[in-house]
């Protein structure tokens, strides 16, 4: 990954609004340990000030799998990382962001140091599997020194597919304007993560809404294939034919990562609709 992806990684943190995300998301355990890496790293840097640096970027007592203690200034300068962002120890990433980049950093150099540990959510490059997933961050000021650990949350998972079906499929017979309007805005509330909804008009076979792709409403669903060619919409339409609800699986782009991946679909029909959600595998 070269330099300018790593700085847009800075700006995905500084417009997450450096503790304005919600702690709800972040699993228990994780969240317990990477508190725990940062407050044994603030304690050492109380101990050991600017010195501790070198302990945070090497291997050992301050990485703890995927989670790692990394440092910036309040100028913008990275000055300690135990991750692959050690890259960029030394740089002044300022520099190189946007003007907006550069605002949202100057706000959330306002946060008061005394205000203790914070927390924020953004997506970066998990290098264990080269996927772009979810990240919560922990960080705290202290003076001039801004010290952070984060670690990657899990994927939307099938329970989650299976609520946010249910969702649809309810919203859907008692509004179907609205809920049709809501599922195509991305401030709808059906849009999470790598979770979305995807609804055809069974009369015409044609896309209605789509949480991701709006290219595809009015499309006829029973043409849609793969990216190697196989069948999707036909097979779905087909089983939908016969019952009320169903599950599938295909392989199709994931709208987070970009990537072409695994994907389990929960099926129902709603009156003259097929609702869908799908999950993509880990």
């Amino acid at each position: 990954m070269g330099f300018l992806h790593k700085v847009a990684w800075l700006g995905l943190i500084l417009l997450a609004g450096f503790g304005q995300a919600s702690a709800a998301t972040a699993t228990k355990d994780d969240s317990q340990a990477a508190i725990a890496l940062l407050e044994k790293a603030l304690a050492y840097y109380h101990d050991n000030g600017d010195k501790a640096f070198a302990a945070f970027s090497r291997q050992g007592e301050f990485v703890d799998k995927d989670r790692y203690v990394f440092v910036l200034d309040t100028k913008g300068v990275m000055l300690a990382s135990g991750g692959p962002s050690s890259a960029l120890i030394g740089r002044d990433v300022s520099e190189v962001l946007g003007p907006d980049l550069q605002k949202a950093f100057k706000d959330a150099l306002k946060v008061p140091e005394g205000n203790g540990i914070q927390q924020a959510e953004y997506r970066w490059q998990n290098w264990a599997d080269g996927k772009v997933e979810r990240k919560h961050v922990f960080y705290q000021r202290v003076g001039q020194r801004i010290l952070a650990v984060g670690y990657y949350l899990p994927r939307a998972s099938a329970e989650q597919a299976k609520a946010l079906l249910d969702k649809a499929a309810t919203d859907l017979s008692k509004n179907e304007k609205g809920t049709l309007t809501a599922i195509n805005s991305l401030k709808g509330g059906y849009l999470q993560d790598d979770l979305y909804v995807f609804v055809v008009d069974l009369n015409n076979q044609r896309y209605v809404a789509h949480g991701t792709n709006l290219r595809l409403i009015n499309t006829d669903f029973g043409k849609v294939k793969d990216p190697e060619g196989k069948p999707v919409g036909e097979p779905i339409l087909a089983l939908i034919g016969k019952q009320n609800e169903g599950e599938y699986e295909y392989r199709w782009k994931n709208p987070v990562t970009g990537k072409i991946e695994d994907k389990h679909a929960y099926l129902k029909k709603v009156g003259h609709f097929l609702v869908a959600v799908g999950y993509y595998s880990p």
